[in-house]
Parts: structure tokens; C-alpha cells; sequence
């Protein structure tokens, strides 16, 4: 019986990692699954060498020369978790949100400008937060009060006015409590309380917490807008009300119970099904998907 066949289109780890990528890699190869990483950064790649080898690739790098070689891989019909389009779609917050708010869900007012200080008149109605427009992991984001500290927001700027990146700025809602970082695996929703910002290693694993069933609504619409069920999803609650403020095509998942055993099922069975000719589509699959050997 062949093999399954999977490449994680990932940065490399050393040995005292904490993420979890090494742990669901080791899984899937004890359930017997080929599993390489497809870390383009060392050396040159010859293009006309890249192209489908794998059943199935995992797009956990966001960023860098992988994003680009999961481009080509998907232009020639490659396997995907997430899909290269979905995942750029969703990093990119001006697209992320618009399309979140298009499936009707609940988001803060959400402005983009060319400058900073434009976004001063709108601070009369509240403070604003600012963040990089690609960002991720909560870097470069920033509470803005007064016009004043607007000058402080970092702004790159091109050679020409057009080549400067966009400004993204949300009305900022007041939290209670803890973050809600919300995950979704083959569409069983987790919920975990974190701080935030985190200073302590244990913060990022936070407190898992049995969401309600208005908060599992919320993450499945946000994963059925971009035709996903493995992505993570940030929820403030503030004044009693839930806004969505951030969505992660394949976060860390941390704070998940099982959470390298639950990814490596989910890619194994979205392998098998890409290998047998069938969409390995998230949205397609069943929910906690087990395959029958090989992972318990």
C-alpha cells in the first residue's frame, strides 16, 4: 500500500521549540504518512523543480519565499491546507474583515487610510487600534488615544506616495476580561481564555473554556466565509457584545487539549482524501475526521 505523502511548507525548528508543528509531524509519521519539510530559505531553488510530490501540503508559513512556492504549487493543482488564496486572503486584514463583515459578522469599525494622522477626526468618537495591515502573533498593535500619539505609529514609506503600506485602524472596544481565542478543528470549536498581551510562556497557553453556543456560531461563520474548518479566531467581548478582531488560517492552536493529535488526525484524513481523487477541502470533511489505522 502506498504511502501518504505530506509536505509542510514550514519554517525549520530547533530542538527546543515549543510550537506544536514538530509534534503533529511526528504523529502523522508514526500513523505511517511520508512526512517532509519544505523550508525554501537555504541555497537556490531551481523553479522548474518545484512542483506536485506530496498529497497533500500544509500551509503554516505566512510570510517569505514558502507563501510563493505554495503560489506555483497551487498553480499546478497541489493539495492545500489551508488553500494558498484563502490563506493570503485571511492574512491580509483589509481583505479579512471586509469579507468577515460581507458574512455578517459582528466586527469593529474598520477604517484603512495612506496616512496616520487622517485618522485623527474619527478619535472624537473613541480611542482607535492600530495594527499592521499583515500582521500576526499581536506585533505592532497599538491603543490610540489622541491625535497626538498618532505620530507614533509606525508608517513605511516607498521611494513614491503610492509605495507606502496602508494604515488599519478599528474602533477599539474596551475587553472583559481575558481574550477569547477561539480554534476550529474539522469544525469542533475550543475555546481558550488568554492574556494579552502575553509576557509568560504559561500565558500562551491559557485557560481552555467550554464556549457558548452564540460563540461557536460566530467562529463557524467565520470559518463558512472563506470555506474553512482549521483556523483560529480572536473574540473580545466588551460591554456584553462579541467582535471578532482577528482570524488566523492555522494558528498554534495552543491551549487545546490533544492539539498535535487532533491536527495530525485532521491532515492525515485530509490527505487520504486528496490522495483518492476527492476536494481535501476543510469544509467538505468530516468533523474530528479519524483515520481507521495508525492514529489513536
Amino acid at each position: 500500500m502506498r504511502k501518504l505523502r505530506i509536505g509542510f511548507l514550514t519554517r525549520s525548528f530547533s530542538p527546543q521549540t515549543r510550537s506544536y508543528v514538530p509534534l503533529v509531524m511526528r504523529a502523522l509519521t508514526d500513523a505511517g504518512a511520508v512526512v517532509d519539510v519544505i523550508h525554501p530559505v537555504a541555497g537556490v531553488t531551481d523553479l522548474s523543480n518545484v512542483r506536485v510530490e506530496h498529497d497533500l501540503y500544509v500551509l503554516k508559513q505566512i510570510s517569505g519565499l514558502a507563501v510563493s512556492i505554495a503560489g506555483a504549487l497551487h498553480a499546478q493543482d497541489a493539495a492545500i491546507v489551508n488553500p494558498y488564496p484563502v490563506t493570503l486572503a485571511v492574512h491580509d486584514k483589509i481583505v479579512m474583515f471586509r469579507t468577515l463583515q460581507a458574512a455578517g459578522v459582528r466586527i469593529p469599525a474598520t477604517y484603512v487610510t495612506s496616512r496616520p494622522d487622517e485618522l485623527a477626526p474619527l478619535l472624537e468618537a473613541g480611542p482607535l487600534i492600530v495594527k499592521p495591515y499583515r500582521g500576526s502573533d499581536g506585533h505592532g498593535i497599538r491603543v490610540v488615544k489622541s491625535a497626538g500619539e498618532l505620530a507614533d505609529v509606525p508608517h513605511k514609506e516607498g521611494r513614491e506616495r503610492h509605495g507606502r503600506d496602508p494604515v488599519f485602524a478599528q474602533r477599539y472596544h474596551p475587553p472583559e476580561g481575558r481574550d477569547r481565542k477561539m480554534y476550529s478543528i474539522g469544525g469542533r470549536i475550543f475555546g481558550v481564555k488568554k492574556v494579552f498581551p502575553r509576557r509568560a510562556e504559561d500565558e500562551k497557553h491559557g485557560e481552555p473554556f467550554t464556549p457558548s453556543p452564540e460563540l461557536c456560531e460566530i467562529v463557524r461563520r467565520c470559518g463558512q466565509a472563506f470555506g474553512i474548518d482549521l483556523y483560529g479566531v480572536d473574540i473580545v467581548e466588551s460591554d456584553g457584545t462579541p467582535y471578532v478582531v482577528d482570524m488566523g488560517s492555522i494558528p498554534g492552536f495552543k491551549g487545546v487539549p490533544d492539539a498535535p493529535l487532533r491536527l495530525a488526525r485532521y491532515l492525515h484524513a485530509a490527505a487520504e482524501r486528496a490522495a483518492g481523487g476527492r476536494v481535501p477541502s476543510p469544509s467538505a470533511a468530516p468533523r474530528e475526521a479519524v483515520p481507521k489505522e495508525g492514529l489513536p
